[in-house]
């Protein structure tokens, strides 16, 4: 399926100069600020509370963030889980404040949005032991709030998730490496991989900079990146290899250009209908889905620029060519098979 048909081949490889240097500037900006402010972790990589509540009715996410926001929280996580009236609250450590105090002086504030009062009840355990447990009761004396569970989260775990992340990260990197080195040829996977990373390290550039919260969903965001980038520089080696065939008396130049301009349409239409998808979660998803939507977003922009332009120029420049991917033809000689 194609949107349209550009006769003329688009030369592309005559400016790889200019938008590998404009790449590289934009790589080391991104850098810059990673190294000079740093990536803004959530609790799941810096530890503190873990909230879990439940509401007798569907929950009002963005009024819950708004309370924890009056108190002082910069960037509550708050989200639902398993039903609409359940929901999750990660808050970060507080120096001096233990999770008790902090989960208490939550519900506190939960409780009295609801125009609720606290009090402690007397429970009875599974093992029949006596336990006071905090409780929020509305004029009508049911409970407004209910406080199901409360978790610290030290930072050893977090340290653990984090490198559990970088593992998974070094996992895809050097899996894409076989598999373009085994498909194609090293040169293809080189640069297909630099050009990953180029991807990578610009959606955590954006991150640093704007001091966006760094969470376990954004980590997804950026392994999905990795493979969606990934997809769209296989399908214009593809096309180079398939030039090679059939354009034998091009340049490298010509082919690498032609391979880029007859898949433009396919570039707009496959990259488009997935844009208005991520567009609509970073729109309409809320609080929850916006830095997952925001990465991709990134993502797959720069997705599209490193794949035309950076992954294509970095192989010619490499120096690819057709034997590469195409085994020459060996030319028959005349006397094979003559007796003397």
């Amino acid at each position: 399926m194609e949107f349209f048909r550009i006769k003329k081949d688009i030369p592309f490889m005559r400016h790889a100069l200019i938008f590998n240097v404009i790449s590289a500037v934009t790589f080391l900006a991104a850098v810059f600020f990673l190294v000079h402010k740093g990536l803004h972790l959530s609790v799941e990589f810096k530890g503190g509370t873990l909230m879990e509540v439940k509401y007798p009715k569907a929950a009002n996410l963005e009024g819950i963030r708004g309370t924890l926001i009056a108190m002082g929280y910069e960037e509550p996580g708050v989200t639902s889980f398993d039903t609409a009236r359940d929901v999750m609250i990660r808050l970060p450590v507080e120096n001096g404040v233990t999770a008790a105090n902090t989960s208490q002086r939550v519900f506190d504030a939960l409780c009295k949005a609801e125009q609720g009062t606290t009090k402690a009840i007397d429970t009875v355990t599974e093992k029949g032991e006596h336990v006071l447990k905090s409780a929020c009761m509305d004029a009508a004396g049911s409970e407004a709030v209910v406080l199901q569970k409360v978790e610290f989260v030290g930072p050893q775990v977090g340290e653990e998730l984090a490198q559990n992340g970088l593992n998974a990260l070094v996992v895809v990197i050097i899996g894409v490496m076989i598999y373009l080195a085994i498909r194609f040829e090293w040169k293809y996977a080189v640069s297909a991989i630099i050009a990953n990373l180029h991807d990578v390290v610009i959606i955590l550039g954006f991150f640093a900079f704007f001091e966006w919260e760094f969470s376990l969903t954004v980590l997804a965001a950026i392994l999905a990146v990795l493979g969606y980038s990934v997809n769209e520089s296989v399908v214009i080696f593809d096309r180079i290899r398939e030039n090679f065939r059939k354009q034998r008396k091009a340049s490298v130049h010509e082919v690498i250009d032609n391979a880029i301009t007859s898949t433009i349409s396919r570039t707009i239409i496959t990259h488009g209908s997935t844009q208005m998808m991520v567009l609509s979660m970073l729109v309409f998803g809320g609080q929850t889905l916006h830095h997952f939507a925001l990465a991709l977003t990134i993502g797959i922009c720069f997705g599209i620029y490193s794949s035309v332009f950076v992954a294509a120029s970095i192989a010619m420049w490499l120096g690819v060519k057709r034997e590469d991917l195409i085994k020459p033809v060996k030319e028959k000689d005349e006397t094979d098979g003559a007796v003397v």
